[in-house]
Parts: C-alpha cells; sequence; structure tokens
C-alpha cells in the first residue's frame, strides 16, 4: 500500500469538494482505512479529502518577477477587472513583452478565442470576508485582493498556455486523470455543503459509550415500569418504592394483538396516496429521500375510528385496565424492530449509515442506530415511527384515561384538571402533525439512526411517559379553580407561542433564506453556504423552542397539584433531555460551523435560560 505523503500539522492547499477552489488548510490527521486527510480550513472547518484533492504550497507560488512587472496602479486595476464575471477577457494581466505588442496584434489574439476554451482555474485563499451569500453574490473582496488570484486561459493551446503554466508550476488540464469532472463543476463556494464528506467511523461516542449505551438498553423499560407502578399506587411518593408485580401478569397476548393492530392501522394510514410529496434535506450522496407528509390526515383518520368504536359502545378505559399490559407488548415490540434494523444495516451500503451510529461496536451502534434511513421499498420506518403510532397514540391514551376518570368517579364530565392537560397535549400533538415537514429537518431524521434509542422512545416513551400526568389523575384526582386554570393556560400559551413562533423562523429560513418575510432577520454567514440567525428568537437565546418546550412541560404538570413529585418527572425529566441535547448541538455546530459558531455564541451568550443559562 502506498505511504502517505503529508504529514500531520503540515500546511498545504486543498481543494474544497464540488469546486475548483484550492485552500490553505492544516493536515490534522490520515486515516489508514480510506485513505483520507483530514485537514482543518482556517475559519475551523474539518473535511476529509483524498490525496490527490491536496496540493504542497509550493505548487502555487509564482516567479516573484511577476509580481513587479507592472505598477501597484495598474496591478490594482486588472485584479478588479478580473473579478467581474461579464468582462472575462479584459482581466488577464499583460507582461512587459505583451505591452510591446501592436493593438491590431492583441485584437487578431482575441479573436483566435472562440473555440476550443479551456477551462477557468481559479486559485483561492479564504478568509472571513469573502463567504459567499444565500443569494450566490459575494461579499465585498476589497480587502482581499491580493488573497486571491484568478487566471482565464482564454488562448488556444499553443506557446503562451505553455509559458504560463510553467511560470505557476502547475500541470496542464489535459494531464489530469479527471478532466470530465472539472468542467462539471460549477456549484460556487455558497452551495458546497460539507455533507459531501466521505463517510468515516463514529469516533466520539455519547451516552457514555458502550458501557453507557447498554445500561440504557435496560434502564430506560425498568424507567418505564416503574413510573406506572407508582401512579397506581395510593401514595406515589418516592420513598415509597412500589412492589413487584408477577411476570405473567405482565404480559397478555390480546393486548399484543391489540398493539399490532393499531401499529399496522397507522401504517396502513400511512402509505395512502394523499397528502403532498416533498424532498428530505441532501444525504452525503447528494441524493435527497421524497416523504409524503399525510400525518394530520392520518390523526383525522384516526379520530373517525375511534368515534365509530365509542358509537358501538367499546370500552376505551381497557386500555387504562391493562396499561401496564400495553407498555410490555410496545417494548417488546420496539426490541424485535431494533434488531430486525440492526441486523438489515449490516447489509447497507456504507454511505447509508448515520454518521453517530457507526462506530463497530456493536451494542452502541444498536443503541444509536447504525442505519440512517432503513426503508422497505418508499415505506421510511424512522420517518413513520417519529411522528404516528406514538404521538397519536398518546393523545388515544389521554382520551383513554378521561374516561377512565369519568367511570371510576362516577363523573358526568371529566375534571378541570383532566380537561387542562388533555387540551394543551393535544394541541402539542396536533401542532407537530400539521407541521410535519418541519421534522425532516430535525437531527433525529437528518443525524440519528435508527435503533434502540429512538425506536423505544417513539413507540413506548412518547405514549406511556408523556402521558404520565393523565395517568396520574386518573387516581390520585386534583381540584383547581377556574382562576388557577386560566393562569396555568396563560402559562402554556406562552410556552407555545415561543416554540411555535421559535420553529417557524428557523424552519421557514431553512427553506429559502431569500424569502422577502425574512428580510428583517439578520443572520452570520458560514463556511458551509448555511447562515446563523442572530435576530428574532434565535438572538434571544441559542435554543429558544427548548425555552418553548419546558415552559409548556410546566404547564402540563401544573393541574396535578404539588402533592407529588411525580407528575413533574417529565419537567425534570425535559429539563435534562434538552440540556443534554443542547450540549449535543453545541458541538456539533462547532464543528460543523468553526468560528462562524464562536462568533455565534458571543453575539448569543444564553443557551436556554435567558440571563441563566
Amino acid at each position: 500500500m502506498p505511504s502517505r505523503k503529508y504529514a500531520d500539522g503540515e500546511m498545504v492547499m486543498g481543494r474544497w469538494p464540488g469546486s475548483v477552489l484550492y485552500y490553505e488548510v492544516q493536515v490534522a490527521s490520515y486515516d489508514d482505512a480510506t485513505h483520507l486527510y483530514t485537514v482543518k480550513y482556517k475559519d475551523g472547518t474539518e473535511l476529509a479529502l483524498k490525496e490527490s484533492d491536496i496540493r504542497s504550497q509550493s505548487s502555487f507560488k509564482h516567479r516573484k518577477s511577476q509580481s513587479s512587472s507592472s505598477s501597484p496602479s495598474r496591478r490594482s486595476t486588472s485584479r478588479s477587472r478580473s473579478r467581474s464575471p461579464g468582462r472575462p477577457g479584459r482581466g488577464r494581466r499583460r507582461s512587459s513583452s505583451q505591452s510591446r505588442e501592436p493593438k491590431n496584434d492583441k485584437k487578431k489574439a482575441i479573436q483566435e478565442t472562440s473555440i476550443a476554451l479551456p477551462p477557468v482555474l481559479v486559485l483561492f485563499k479564504p478568509s472571513e470576508n469573502n463567504t459567499k451569500r444565500y443569494n450566490g453574490e459575494p461579499e465585498s473582496t476589497e480587502k482581499n485582493d491580493t488573497s486571491c488570484i484568478i487566471l482565464e486561459h482564454k488562448l488556444k493551446p499553443d506557446l503562451e498556455v505553455k509559458r504560463v503554466l510553467e511560470q505557476y508550476s502547475l500541470r496542464s488540464r489535459k494531464d489530469e486523470k479527471k478532466k470530465e469532472e472539472i468542467y462539471s463543476e460549477k456549484k460556487i463556494f455558497a452551495t458546497v455543503k460539507t455533507t459531501e464528506k466521505a463517510p468515516t467511523k463514529t469516533k466520539e461516542l455519547e451516552f457514555g459509550g458502550r458501557i453507557g449505551t447498554f445500561t440504557l438498553v435496560l434502564f430506560l423499560p425498568a424507567t418505564v415500569l416503574y413510573l406506572l407502578l407508582m401512579c397506581k399506587q395510593d401514595d406515589p411518593s418516592l420513598m415509597n418504592f412500589p412492589a413487584l408485580p408477577a411476570l405473567e401478569s405482565l404480559w397478555e397476548t390480546k393486548v399484543f394483538g391489540i398493539f399490532l393492530l393499531w401499529f399496522f392501522l397507522q401504517a396502513l394510514f400511512y402509505m395512502l396516496p394523499i397528502g403532498k410529496v416533498v424532498e428530505g434535506l441532501p444525504l452525503s450522496t447528494g441524493k435527497k429521500l421524497q416523504y409524503r407528509i399525510n400525518g394530520f390526515y392520518a390523526f383525522i383518520f384516526t379520530a373517525a375510528v375511534i368515534g365509530i368504536l365509542l358509537y358501538f359502545q367499546f370500552e376505551l378505559h381497557y386500555l387504562y385496565d391493562h396499561f401496564m399490559q400495553f407498555a410490555v407488548s410496545a417494548a417488546a415490540f420496539s426490541l424485535a424492530l431494533s434488531i430486525y434494523l440492526y441486523v438489515r444495516s449490516l447489509k447497507a451500503p456504507e454511505e447509508e449509515l448515520a454518521p453517530g451510529g457507526n462506530s463497530g461496536y456493536f451494542i452502541y451502534d444498536f443503541f444509536t442506530g447504525h442505519e440512517l434511513n432503513p426503508r422497505i421499498g418508499s415505506f421510511d420506518l424512522k420517518y413513520f415511527c417519529e411522528l404516528r403510532p406514538g404521538l397519536i397514540g398518546w393523545v388515544v391514551v389521554n382520551l383513554a384515561m378521561l374516561l377512565a376518570e369519568m367511570k371510576i368517579h362516577n363523573l358526568s364530565m371529566p375534571s378541570l384538571s383532566m380537561i387542562l392537560v388533555n387540551s394543551f397535549q393535544l394541541l402539542y400533538v396536533v401542532d407537530a402533525l400539521w407541521n410535519e415537514e418541519a421534522v425532516l429537518t430535525t437531527m433525529d431524521i437528518t443525524h440519528d439512526g435508527f435503533g434502540f434509542m429512538l425506536a423505544f422512545g417513539d413507540l413506548v416513551w412518547v405514549p406511556f411517559v408523556y402521558s404520565l400526568q393523565a395517568f396520574y389523575l386518573v387516581g390520585h384526582p386534583t381540584v383547581i379553580s377556574w382562576p388557577v386554570a386560566v393562569a396555568i393556560t396563560i402559562v402554556n400559551s406562552i410556552g407555545y407561542y415561543i416554540f411555535r413562533s421559535a420553529n417557524s423562523q428557523k424552519n421557514n429560513f431553512r427553506r429559502n433564506p431569500a424569502d422577502p418575510k425574512l428580510a428583517n432577520l439578520k443572520f452570520i454567514p458560514t463556511a458551509t453556504g448555511k447562515g446563523l440567525l442572530v435576530t428574532g428568537w434565535w438572538g434571544f437565546v441559542r435554543h429558544p423552542n427548548y425555552l418553548g418546550d419546558i415552559i409548556m412541560a410546566l404547564a402540563w404538570s401544573l393541574p396535578c397539584g404539588f402533592n407529588h413529585i411525580l407528575p413533574y418527572f417529565y419537567v425534570i425529566y425535559f429539563i435534562c433531555l434538552l440540556v443534554h441535547r443542547e450540549a449535543r448541538d453545541e458541538h456539533h455546530c462547532k464543528q460543523k460551523y468553526g468560528l462562524a459558531w464562536e462568533r455565534y455564541c458571543q453575539r448569543v451568550p444564553y443557551r436556554i435560560f435567558p440571563y441563566i443559562y
């Protein structure tokens, strides 16, 4: 095998993927398996490059005599003209010998350039001031005149072209192995995406690595079982540990059958040819997957099915009576699904693996998800589970708890506390389904693989832990007054407003940053071509959507009163979850955006809670 050519720490010139731009970079590391160099640009961006895309700095140094061949004022004029795309022929610098040629000879030489034009070679040295904007126009480069050298070979390949090529110590494009690729590289710097990096092994392990993920596989189901057993007790205090039920009481085949029926009913709704089809964000290969947006229709169809069942006097509180068995059935199904997902991922192409779940360690990849977008034909398993069975199931569980409260306590109508919990959480679910397209830009879809973490979270944690307040109120009724109910409603409204408006700002900006409606928003341009918002909610704190989430979670728990801390488990969990996600986002964004993210953090110092954290 050939040995590496460039050493760690060496300063070289690296070609930016998808362009003919060469930048001054530093070699960070070399992967012997993939034969790729990890290089670091001056703005902090790290990319994996092939050896053929890297050149030594000496190959870009031209003769000193070239810099002294014309006066400073004439050089300035030449550079200014060379940047104008509308005047390609006039930006060429003339040597002293060329300047003495008669004008007629020069015109004749220019007329001979109408055929066989060789490619334009651009040598570029990056800096913060030449970052491209979204509309494709570069920022002012007046301060960077000396950092950009543009050679436009407009003459036929004759002695003049040879002289220029020899002067800059460059090979002719005829000798390049991938000549056709150069002609097709029309993307400018603003449209280059870092997703063009070749897939590599996951080096930084989250969740405590192999030991942490193994612990979570056991701890998460145990936590769900503990919470549900606590809610069943008359005294659900933390010091009153519940007695473990008999194992045979936790399983019922009929319940498992009902769960399977529910899962496949939602799958049927998902496959209905209704709703628009949209494209997701580009994958590492540049491909965009298609998704059908019909979650809200699935919710309407589900509501119709539930209405028919209630009309024919189906006992929906059966779900409350067998709540523990339903949770165990969902956990068993999610485990089986996770095993299937991992086994099928072993045959998946390298480019289809998740960047965060390709460590090579079984338990870690099994937990985080080895394959990024597992599909059966056009049926996307991860996208389906993200919003359908669990999220819509959460609403059905809450409704079952409401009916169970009325039956157990002989009420003609549900309590005010139960109405508030059901209403707040129904609003949250309907909002998610109505804005279903926004989930395509989340890390769950774009970065995380589909493994035990998401399968268990979507199918078990969401419907059986997020409904904890409603389940608690059935056995521990809480009476609240109308003024208190109004105050709690205001708290939830504030949280929802922050959550929805912040997410809408972000999603609209990602989809169409040139939208006139967003003209008032300011942003920091980055080396990836994306922008970091520094006004609106995203200029208030770095994660305003998380702030709205936490405020809403508090409003969902307040109707349960303050007799026990158990209903507030969701708030505590949500804070811990979002702080973990925030730290994860910070690390990911720092790697992705480099110095631009540091500038953003200086501009917006608070992460979630203004003036606190």
